[in-house]
C-alpha cells in the first residue's frame, strides 16, 4: 500500500522544513563569503592601483633625473644672479629662504621643494585634469582619473548660459528654455554635448547651481533641473526653484539643488521658463549674469560607497498659521531600507548610522504686507531619542500677492533611528499657499552616505565685514563636533577662523547662507581655493582660485533682510583650504546676522 500514516506525514513534512532552513542558512553563508571576496578584492585592486601609480610615479623621478637639464644656463634671469645658482636635478639660489620661494623666486612652471631645499619643475598630469594646480611652494598634483581606476567620489563643474537666438524672441512659456551646460576639464565622468551633460558612469549625483537672473516677466520664472535615459524610455523632472516678480527690475540670485541615480548615456538638462505665455527671451525680458567661476556642479558617488539617494513631495497645503511642518511622500529611492517617512510623513528615518546632505525646496504664493517686511525662515531639525535639535535654517524676503520659492540645504551626521524634519515660519499677519508638483518645486532631495567614509562640519558666520566691503573674507565659529577629515583653521594660522582645511582626500560638497542687510547694487559672496596655503590669501603673488560665486542684486523694497547662497561641489587633498569673500558693489554691506540664517555645512566623502 502507497498510503502513508498521518504521523509519518508529519514527520516528513518537519524534516523537509529543516532541510529547506538548512538551504536557505547555506546559501545566506555563502552569499556573506561572496559579499566578503568581493570587498576583499576590491581592496586588492585598490592597493594594487596605488602601488603600480607609485611605481610609474619613481619612473619618472627616475627618467627626469636622467634626462636633467641644466637650468642655470638654459634659463635666464634666475635666482636674480645668475651666479648664484647651482645646478640640482632641479636648481638652488644660494642664500635662497622659504620667504623667498613664496615670492615666486624659483619661476614660472617651477616650485620650491622645502625637503629637497631646492627648485623643481611642475609635474604635468598627461591629459588628466590637475585637482590641484601648481604653486610657488606644493607641485601639481593630478586627479589620477583614469579609465578603469576606481574612485568612491569626484566632482564636475561647468557652466551655463543662455541660448543664442540670434536676434529673434523664444518664448519662456512651457516648456521654456533650455540652457546651454559648457564643461570645464573633459572627463571620463561627464561631458557636455550639444548643450546637454552627458553622464559616462553608473552611480548618484548631487548638483548644484547658482543663476543670477533678472527677468521682466509678469510672472515668476522657473529654473529647473532634468533627467532623460539615452533611449528615452525615461523622462522626469528633478527639481525646480521659482524666482518671483519685482516692480523693480534687479538681478536675483537663486541656488537650485538636486539628487539622482544615474546610469552611462543618461542626460540630464537646466531650463528656465514662465508662467506668463507672453513672456519671451529678449535682450530686454532676460539677462544672465556671468560668474567669474562655474555656475554649475556636481558630485558623484559610485555605488561602490553604499550611499542611497531618496526624492520626496510636500503635500499642497494653504496655511494661515505662523508656523507649517510640511507631509512629505517619497517619490523615488535607490534603497527603500535605509531611509524611510515617519508614519506621520512629516518626517524621514535613517535606519544606519551615516551623513546627510539635503536640500528641501519649496514654492510659496504669499498675501500681506507682513510676509514683505519680515520674510519667512525655513528649519531643520534632527529627533535624536526624543530630543530635538535644530541643524540649519534659512531666511527668505517675503512677497506680497506673487510667487517665489524658499530652500534650505545643510548636512549632518544621523545615528540608527533618527529623524529629519523641516518647519516653515512665517509672520503672523501673512496668508500662504504652499504649492506641490510633478517638476520638484516642493521636493526634498537627500543622500545618505556610510559613516565609514563620510563626514560633516557646520560653521556660523561671524558678524563682520560690514561697511564699504570689497572681496573682504568672511570668518566662522565651528559649531559642530570636530572631525578628523576637516575643519577651520587653527589659532595661529595666516587668518585664523577664515581657512577651512582638508586634511583628507576626497570630494566635498559646501552650502553657504548669508542674512545680512545692504545697500549694494550687486553683492558676490565666491568660493576660492587658496594655492599656497602657508603664504595666506593676501600674500603676493598667491593667487587663489575661484572655484563657485553666486551674485545677488538689490534688497526688495519693504524687506528688513535680504538673504544670499551659494552651493558648490569640488575635489579636496590633504592640505587643500578654501575660504569665503563678501563683494558690495556700489553700496554698503550694514550688517551680517551671526544668528539664525548665516552659516556653511560641508559634506565630506572619501576619495
Amino acid at each position: 500500500s502507497n498510503d502513508v500514516p498521518s504521523n509519518d506525514a508529519i514527520i516528513l513534512q518537519l524534516q523537509l522544513s529543516k532541510d529547506q532552513e538548512k538551504v536557505v542558512e547555506a546559501l545566506k553563508s555563502q552569499r556573506e563569503e561572496v559579499r566578503e571576496m568581493h570587498r576583499l578584492f576590491s581592496e586588492q585592486q585598490e592597493e594594487l592601483l596605488h602601488q603600480q601609480r607609485e611605481i610609474l610615479a619613481q619612473q619618472r623621478k627616475m627618467h627626469d633625473y636622467m634626462q636633467d637639464r641644466d637650468e642655470c644656463l638654459e634659463l635666464a634671469d634666475l635666482c636674480e644672479d645668475q651666479h648664484k645658482c647651482v645646478n640640482t636635478p632641479g636648481f638652488r639660489c644660494q642664500g635662497m629662504t622659504e620667504r623667498d620661494a613664496r615670492t615666486g623666486m624659483c619661476g614660472h612652471d617651477y616650485f620650491y621643494n622645502l625637503d629637497m631645499d631646492e627648485c623643481q619643475a611642475c609635474a604635468e598630469c598627461e591629459g588628466q585634469p590637475a585637482a590641484s594646480r601648481c604653486t610657488f611652494t606644493t607641485d601639481t598634483v593630478c586627479s589620477g582619473y583614469l579609465a578603469g581606476e576606481s574612485f568612491l567620489s569626484l566632482s564636475w563643474t561647468g557652466d551655463v548660459s543662455l541660448p543664442d537666438t540670434r536676434g529673434h524672441a523664444m518664448s519662456l512659456a512651457s516648456p521654456g528654455v533650455q540652457l546651454r551646460i559648457r564643461a570645464g576639464d573633459r572627463t571620463n565622468l561627464a561631458s557636455a554635448e550639444d548643450g546637454h551633460l552627458v553622464m559616462k558612469k553608473h552611480g548618484l549625483v548631487w548638483l548644484e547651481q547658482s543663476l543670477s537672473v533678472n527677468h521682466g516677466c509678469r510672472s515668476f520664472v522657473q529654473v529647473c533641473f532634468h533627467v532623460n535615459a539615452s533611449d528615452g524610455s525615461e523622462s522626469r523632472d528633478l527639481s525646480g526653484v521659482r524666482i518671483e516678480q519685482r516692480e523693480a527690475r534687479a538681478f536675483q540670485g537663486v541656488s537650485i539643488s538636486a539628487v539622482a541615480e544615474v546610469a552611462p548615456g543618461h542626460v540630464i538638462s537646466t531650463s528656465l521658463w514662465s508662467a506668463n505665455q507672453h513672456c519671451n527671451r529678449s535682450d530686454e525680458n532676460l539677462w544672465l549674469f556671468e560668474p567669474s567661476a562655474a555656475s554649475l556642479s556636481f558630485m558623484w558617488l559610485s555605488h561602490d560607497t553604499g550611499a542611497v539617494a531618496m526624492t520626496a513631495q510636500a503635500a499642497l497645503s494653504a496655511h494661515y498659521h505662523t508656523n507649517h511642518r510640511p507631509i512629505f511622500r517619497i517619490t523615488s529611492t535607490s534603497d527603500p531600507y535605509v531611509v524611510v517617512p515617519t508614519h506621520d510623513g512629516r518626517g524621514i528615518r535613517f535606519a544606519e548610522s551615516g551623513t546627510v546632505r539635503f536640500v528641501f525646496q519649496q514654492a510659496l504664493y504669499s498675501m500681506g504686507q507682513a510676509c514683505v517686511s519680515e520674510g519667512f525662515q525655513m528649519l531643520a531639525y534632527l529627533n535624536r531619542n526624543g530630543s530635538v535639535l535644530e541643524l540649519c535654517r534659512t531666511f527668505k524676503p517675503g512677497v506680497h500677492y506673487r510667487d517665489t520659492s524658499i530652500s534650505l540645504s545643510g548636512a549632518t551626521e544621523v545615528g540608527s533611528g533618527d529623524t529629519l524634519a523641516f518647519e516653515i515660519l512665517s509672520p503672523a499677519q501673512c496668508n500662504v499657499r504652499f504649492f506641490s508638483d510633478d517638476a520638484g518645486v516642493s521636493g526634498l532631495s537627500l543622500v545618505w552616505v556610510p559613516a565609514a567614509i563620510s563626514a560633516s562640519i557646520y560653521v556660523s558666520v561671524a558678524q563682520t565685514p560690514s561697511g564699504a566691503v570689497r572681496n573682504k573674507p568672511l570668518f566662522f565659529h565651528q559649531k559642530s563636533p570636530r572631525v578628523s577629515q576637516m575643519g577651520l583653521s587653527e589659532k595661529g594660522a595666516a587668518k585664523p577662523s577664515q581657512d577651512l582645511l582638508f586634511r583628507e582626500s576626497g570630494t566635498a560638497n559646501v552650502a553657504l547662507d548669508l542674512k545680512l542687510i545692504h545697500s549694494c547694487s550687486l553683492l558676490k559672496v565666491t568660493l576660492l581655493q587658496l594655492n599656497d596655503p602657508g603664504a595666506g590669501w593676501e600674500a603676493k603673488g598667491a593667487r587663489p582660485t575661484p572655484l563657485a560665486q553666486h551674485v545677488g542684486g538689490q534688497m526688495p523694497d519693504g524687506s528688513q533682510w535680504a538673504s544670499v547662497s551659494l552651493r558648490a561641489s569640488f575635489q579636496v587633498h590633504n592640505g587643500t583650504t578654501v575660504f569665503f569673500t563678501l563683494d558690495c558693489v556700489r553700496g554698503r554691506v550694514n550688517q551680517v546676522s551671526p544668528h539664525a540664517g548665516s552659516g556653511v555645512s560641508v559634506l565630506w566623502v572619501s576619495a
